[in-house]
């Protein structure tokens, strides 16, 4: 740790490979990986390509997040201290305060890259960094504790990371205009909600299970009738049971003092463990085929997780062994009970576990958001953690949905950082020659195009809309319809059980099975109508539909909810001035100092590094409209400050030459100034401060002066109260001002002339002179 911490302090005597990759001598996918690869195996994670930070996940606690980097990088300019998080960090804080613009933090990366951390240490370095009383201290609490609440019950271990988000979540920071986080909002997307019934090998359920049996009290697990975890068939699939690192017990504590910090009642609290472990014990009622009928083997196992639940047995058998089904017949319409197969009915008591975990996770959500929602915006940092590109053995529908939110993330990047800037180039006619690049777009319009050609959610969604209530035969079906709509596209192929299509971090193979099924994600009224039964009002709330309404609109697919949600992200991340941090994985074991060339090559590859730094390269490090450039370097200037007489682009002019900067830094836009090198910008905002410095110093000495002047007057006003009733001139001679000449010398000329020929006279008064014989003579001196 020692030889760690004085390496990080010693950067600037000792280099490790290049701070700042638009810097390197030689520009391709090698050169990039190299110097990579060097600062990671020197402890360095962070390097920048201009103001995009790169991130490599070390797997191991790096010791440069203390207080000391926190006041390192408060206020400092970027290229001022080594790459970091932090700089990053206060560079959209100081950005939001000075433009009085919303910003954004988009962190993107694979699964076990690294972007939960990244997130939590962004939110912990604003929560350092901004002031507050006793109020804003309390939404800090909020802020930082809800990141432990929902890693708990939004977190899991995968084959590929031990603390895997299996949600997105977009989390708003919502600040005063002093700077102050006074308010917040949390979005969530697609919680990966089948991993509550089944999990892959090597991987676990979500951390809330675990957190429940090891770290709750006797009395918590007597009531909630906890056993071991290879007990509940939902956590026993996988065998997987502990995490290396993670202490189950401990965090327990932690979710636990989040949700009291929140503000969550003990009530709903205690409610909120009953329905976890409800689910784990629902998890085990299994089913047997009699007669084509499903039937529950063992009915001993309901009364449980119908008492957690607070439901009666009996109605929980019957709902999960039959539906109600409306049926027409001669222009009747009826409801009947269909009894379910054994298939079924697994399929039924499944779909009421999700429901329950996703509604509970929604509720956590919405808690946090009312803890610390503010009636109206002012400004907000947004910082955006969400889920990793995957690409498993065996990848189906929610690897589906989570690359695709990924694609569109991507395309953000290509737009704002790529495209978007060389557009910027040829509208404001700045001279570019053009740096070509792969655009995205035409794998998401494939994926959720409506027509011409209809995309592979819309081709979904259509086959969902006329399957039957089992769906047998759909996902057969949805592969034929695929095929005859976009098999003919470059990024698509169809294969005997799946499709495969090519995504810009690479190939992925999609199993067709269950692609139905999870799309309709339809909880059927019969599970809604056993759960608003509960003598539980908590979890009443959780299911508060109306089931007296038209049923006969189409109900919202899993797809078309992601779609949404995944452009109305884009629509608020366009809305704010965004940053970017890129998270690389490594290697696949886990462990620090262990590089894998070919892992950190694909990913350097897909992320499009040497593109952006070719851009960038050849670009602008800074660009800004003329009135706002005009507005922050004015104070350079008198011509210029306090207001220009003229001109924008002729105030912009003068400034830059007033600085001396040299004419192939710099070229004037139609509307904006582009300044090529970020060393030149330096020069400005070092002049600027300076400016400021002198205008401190300048106010500094005004106000000690009047300090010093009243303290002058106390002293004396003092100095007389002291001397009150005790001297018998106290008012002509404390509170009386020096004069010096007491004799009135400008009104007697003949004394005047006498003294003219003397040297100069201080003090002058006439005395009575008493002698011995106390004779009095008067003088004059």
């Amino acid at each position: 740790m020692g030889s760690q911490e004085y390496h990080w302090q010693s950067q600037n005597v000792k280099q490790s490979g290049v701070d700042d990759m638009v810097l390197l001598s030689k520009i391709s996918e090698d050169a990039i990986v190299e110097n990579l690869k060097k600062r990671f195996m020197d402890d360095f994670i962070f390097t920048y390509i201009g103001s995009v930070l790169i991130s490599v996940n070390p797997f191991k606690q790096m010791p440069y997040f203390t207080d000391r980097e926190v006041e390192l990088y408060q206020g400092a300019a970027q290229y001022e201290n080594p790459p970091h998080i932090y700089a990053l960090t206060d560079n959209m804080y100081r950005n939001m305060m000075i433009d009085q613009e919303n910003q954004c933090v988009i962190i993107s990366g694979e699964s076990g890259a690294g972007k939960t951390v990244a997130a939590k240490y962004i939110m912990g370095y604003i929560s350092k960094v901004s002031g507050g009383g006793d109020k804003v201290q309390h939404v800090k609490d909020i802020i930082l504790q809800s990141n432990p609440l929902l890693e708990a019950f939004g977190n899991a271990k995968t084959v590929r990371n031990n603390n895997s988000s299996r949600f997105g979540k977009y989390f708003e920071i919502q600040f005063s205009r002093g700077g102050e986080p006074d308010g917040g909002k949390i979005s969530n997307f697609l919680l990966e909600k089948s991993r509550v019934v089944s999990q892959n090998e090597n991987e676990r359920n979500f951390h809330i299970y675990y957190q429940l049996i090891e770290g709750a009290n006797p009395q918590q697990k007597e009531g909630l009738g906890i056993m071991t975890p290879d007990y509940y068939y939902y956590l026993n699939q996988s065998g997987t049971y502990k995490v290396d690192g993670t202490n189950d017990s401990k965090d327990f504590q932690e979710t636990m003092e989040a949700m009291h910090v929140i503000g969550i009642p003990e009530a709903h609290q205690a409610q909120a463990l009953q329905i976890i472990a409800g689910i784990l014990h629902l998890g085990n009622i299994s089913f047997i085929e009699a007669g084509n009928y499903g039937q529950v083997e063992s009915t001993d196992l309901l009364a449980f997780p119908a008492y957690l639940l607070g439901v009666d047995p009996t109605r929980l058998q019957d709902k999960l062994t039959s539906r109600k089904m409306d049926s027409k017949w001669g222009g009747k319409s009826e409801s009947i009970d269909v009894t379910l197969n054994q298939e079924q009915a697994t399929y039924t008591r499944d779909a009421l576990a999700k429901a329950l975990y996703t509604r509970l996770f929604d509720y956590l959500v919405e808690a946090i958001n009312k803890a610390i929602q503010k009636p109206h915006e002012e400004y907000s940092i947004g910082v955006l953690d969400i889920y990793g590109f995957e690409i498993f053995q065996r990848n189906g529908f929610e690897q589906f949905c989570i690359n695709f939110v990924n694609e569109k993330l991507q395309q953000i990047f290509i737009e704002l950082t790529l495209k978007a800037e060389q557009e910027e180039y040829v509208q404001e006619g700045i001279k570019w020659t053009p740096i070509e690049y792969f655009n995205n777009k035409v794998v998401c319009d494939l994926i959720e195009n409506k027509l011409n050609p209809p995309g592979i959610m819309s081709v979904l969604d259509d086959v969902c809309a006329t399957m039957h209530a089992k769906g047998e035969g759909a996902d057969g079906t949805l592969l034929q319809k695929l095929s005859a709509a976009v098999g003919t596209h470059e990024h698509f192929n169809s294969w005997n059980s799946g499709f495969v299509i090519h995504h810009y971090a690479g190939k992925v193979s999609y199993e067709i099975n269950g692609f139905c099924e999870r799309n309709r994600d339809v909880l059927f009224t019969d599970l809604i109508e056993l759960m608003q039964s509960s003598e539980h009002g908590f979890i009443r709330s959780l299911f508060p539909e109306n089931l007296n309404t038209d049923k006969k609109s189409r109900p919202t697919t899993a797809s078309c909810k992601i779609k949404k949600q995944a452009n109305d992200l884009v629509n608020t991340l366009m809305k704010c001035t965004p940053h970017y941090i890129r998270c690389i994985k490594p290697n696949e074991t886990k462990r620090p100092k262990d590089w894998e060339e070919s892992r950190a090559k694909h990913q350097v590859e897909y992320l499009g590094l040497r593109e952006n730094i070719r851009v960038r390269r050849a670009g602008y490090a800074y660009r800004r409209v003329f009135n706002k450039f005009l507005q922050r370097y004015a104070i350079l200037t008198t011509e210029t400050w306090p207001c220009w007489r003229g001109g924008e682009q002729q105030g912009v002019l003068h400034l830059l030459r007033s600085v001396n900067m040299d004419t192939d830094q710099y070229q004037m836009g139609r509307s904006k100034v582009f300044v090529k090198a970020p060393e030149s910008l330096f020069l400005l905002e070092e002049m600027r401060e300076r400016k400021f410095d002198t205008f401190a110093r300048t106010i500094q000495k005004a106000w000690r002066k009047y300090i010093a002047r009243r303290k002058y007057e106390q002293m004396r006003e003092d100095a007389s109260d002291i001397l009150h009733n005790s001297k018998e001139r106290r008012r002509n001679s404390i509170n009386r001002n020096f004069v010096g000449d007491y004799l009135g010398l400008e009104q007697r000329p003949e004394l005047r002339q006498f003294l003219a020929k003397r040297e100069r006279v201080d003090f002058a008064d006439s005395v009575n002179k008493f002698d011995r014989r106390f004779k009095v003579r008067s003088f004059c001196g």
